[in-house]
């Protein structure tokens, strides 16, 4: 089975017992040992079920799925468990939940929900959008929970007017969650983590359930995640973890990098393999990436050895400004593929920030190339969508009060915000949901005749079609309810353009069309379960980015969205101060200019032949040319990392309006070791 591992892959595949620390380098490998592994587990006689797989992603979960089912042959009469870290906790939580005072049947809240119940939430303690606004609430709660801060915790840490304002909203936005019986995204690690620390028989009964645990990504947990895993692993300790210190690049996300680098600290007995031969990258191209990361010091001791020795030196553009980075970039692209000897989908242009591509936008324009911006809204965060999406989740929990808010009038139905305003007040005041409410409206002070008939007919809409789930196939309810209750007429009414109008419904469609691929790959379809699916797709590797790679077109995208991927030739934009480090960190220097560095070798190690850095030596910084400063990091790539510190303070402005001249001032590398470095005019 193990034909084609080279040795250390082998020895991974091999290490069955015992905690093991699996160092998978980029483009090493990873997931042919992650699932050769859980073949061989399988193979040596333990059962499929008692394999936990964890990721990171739904697409890397499917192909580990995919992978290891190739490699057995027959087909199991039972499978691994392999699935991400949130898809994880929503199944322990369905089991559980009642324990902490949700249903079992919770709802999850996505950001637009979210939204709207820190909305709520901020209007009870009288706080105003000018104060503090419901998606700032939002990030502060998120960057809480991350953390397992609880709300009673939060006002201790708050050090800000604005925090101090997010704390105290954070145990209203939490009520009200838990009053919906629902949960945000981040409450699906926080709320197992509860579990597991409130109650020892649940934590028991699920580390019972495994007798291996794989983690993928180990360098992107958090402390949640971290501890959820100690605990499912602290009994049989068969815990295989792999991952790269060298590309954690999530803290702000709450990602700590030094889970993987203590792990021989919290699990003494570990064996630790390094993959380190490199199938991906020329040798030109590693050379540059292992001069880079040596420069961070909180690091396991690893090297990427090339399987493919020589390739073209990578290159170093030095352009007069940004207009001219970007015509530069274009043309060599442009260049190339006149000679038809390449493709479009070769190439991706990598930045640091989402500004950075306007300029490269304007010149393949200009130059008639096709391209894609990777990333953009969600498929997800369409009107249209929600409110389909919105109709499904009150047939599953009817006390989903944000959904029912958002259509109980779509399409009109003469409930209208005087109406709703009635409605919520008449529930607050008794202590009841919306939904409970909704069956006395006649009782309701203020409400119109109209208003009071149409909250009865929407009622016995929704409780028709939530008993038909149980009575035909999920689909054709689906789509009934959407016929009656006369969508695509709505959408002709709010837009009048037909291609609008056609668009828009052929998103319905898909909503549909995505119920019925997950209703043929379930093997007890829900709707429930549809929803959950929903909620729990992939932030970072989302269905539109996947069909954005497909397609035959210059790729533009972030180096965080680049983590993951590869292309035959790369351009890593931007090589500045300011922007690569990027300023925030270049402010707090330390352990963020590490995180900015690991960012910068992503970047570097997604090229496969062909890499190409650039800076301009001037930027617009509102309105004006202002000169920049050489990132730091060409000049480690280069070999010269003693002159970038003599750079930056040389051309250090010493007022804030000063400006420096690119005679005096500017220091950037020279041609150094494994690079070109070429200016343009």
């Amino acid at each position: 089975m193990a034909h084609g591992l080279n040795p250390a892959q082998h020895e991974a595949v091999h290490t069955l017992r015992g905690p093991l620390l699996v160092l998978a380098g980029a483009g090493t490998g990873k997931t042919r040992v992650v699932t050769y592994r859980i073949a061989h587990l399988i193979k040596h006689g333990t059962r499929p079920s008692q394999i936990l797989a964890v990721t990171f992603t739904n697409k890397a979960a499917a192909e580990m799925q995919e992978r290891a089912a190739g490699l057995l042959g027959k087909k199991p009469t039972e499978r691994p468990e392999i699935s991400t870290f949130h898809s994880l906790c929503v199944r322990i939580l369905r089991r559980h939940a009642p324990r902490l005072g949700y249903p079992a049947q919770f709802a999850i809240y996505d950001r637009g929900d979210q939204e709207s119940v820190a909305r709520a939430a901020l209007r009870e303690i009288r706080v105003p959008d000018e104060a503090l606004r419901p998606g700032d609430l939002i990030n502060f709660i998120s960057r809480w929970k991350t953390h397992s801060v609880r709300p009673d915790k939060a006002a201790t840490l708050a050090t800000t007017d604005k925090e101090h304002l997010a704390s105290m909203a954070y145990r209203r936005y939490q009520a009200g969650l838990k009053q919906a019986g629902a949960v945000d995204f981040d409450d699906l690690l926080m709320c197992t983590e509860e579990l597991f620390g409130q109650f020892a028989d649940v934590r028991a009964a699920e580390a019972e359930r495994f007798r291996h645990l794989l983690i993928d990504e180990y360098q992107d947990t958090n402390a949640s995640q971290y501890r959820i895993i100690s605990a499912l692993a602290e009994t049989h300790r068969n815990l295989c973890v792999v991952g790269d210190d060298d590309q954690s690049i999530y803290g702000w996300r709450g990602a700590e990098v030094a889970h993987i680098l203590r792990f021989k600290t919290d699990w003494p007995d570990a064996k630790v393999v390094r993959l380190e031969e490199n199938y991906r990258s020329t040798e030109a191209i590693l050379t540059l990436a292992n001069r880079l990361i040596r420069f961070n010091s909180l690091r396991h001791d690893k090297v990427l050895r090339p399987a493919r020795t020589g390739g073209d030196k990578p290159q170093i553009l030095q352009c007069p400004d940004e207009e001219k980075e970007a015509e530069t970039v274009v043309g060599d692209i442009a260049a190339q593929l006149a000679t038809g000897r390449v493709h479009p989908r070769e190439f991706a242009i990598l930045f640091r920030t989402n500004e950075q591509p306007r300029a490269f936008e304007a010149e393949l324009r200009k130059a008639k190339l096709p391209y894609v911006l990777v990333g953009g809204m969600s498929f997800y965060d369409r009107k249209e969508v929600r409110d389909v999406l919105a109709y499904l989740k009150l047939l599953v929990t009817p006390s989903d009060e944000i959904s029912l808010r958002r259509v109980i009038n779509v399409p009109a139905r003469a409930i209208g915000s005087k109406a709703q305003e009635a409605l919520v007040e008449r529930a607050v005041s008794e202590g009841k949901s919306l939904w409970d409410v909704l069956t006395d409206a006649k009782r309701i002070a203020g409400l119109t005749a109209p208003a009071i008939e149409s909250m009865g007919k929407f009622r016995r809409l929704v409780e028709h079609f939530r008993e038909r789930l149980d009575k035909g196939p999920i689909v054709d309810v689906v789509t009934t309810l959407i016929r009656e209750i006369g969508y695509q007429d709505e959408i002709a009414r709010l837009y009048k353009e037909p291609a609008d109008q056609q668009a828009r419904w052929a998103a319905v469609e898909e909503v549909v069309n995505s119920l019925g691929s997950y209703c043929k790959r379930a093997r007890k379809p829900t709707l429930a379960g549809f929803l959950d699916d929903v909620a729990l797709g992939d932030r970072d590797t989302s269905d539109e980015k996947e069909t954005q790679l497909k397609r035959n077109a210059i790729a533009l995208m972030t180096l965080h969205s680049a983590k993951g991927l590869e292309f035959p030739q790369v351009y890593l934009v931007g090589m500045e101060e300011g922007l690569l480090p990027h300023r925030r960190s270049v402010e707090i220097e330390g352990d963020a200019i590490d995180e900015e560095r690991r960012l910068c070798y992503v970047g570097i190690t997604r090229a496969q032949d062909r890499l190409t850095m650039s800076l301009a030596l001037s930027r617009m910084k509102w309105g004006k040319a202002r000169d920049t400063i050489p990132s730091r990091f060409l000049f480690e790539v280069t070999g010269q990392a003693e002159s970038a510190a003599a750079s930056r303070a040389a051309v250090q402005p010493k007022g804030p309006h000063s400006r420096r001249s690119g005679k005096h001032g500017q220091h950037p590398p020279a041609k150094g070791k494994g690079a070109d470095t070429r200016r343009t005019r």
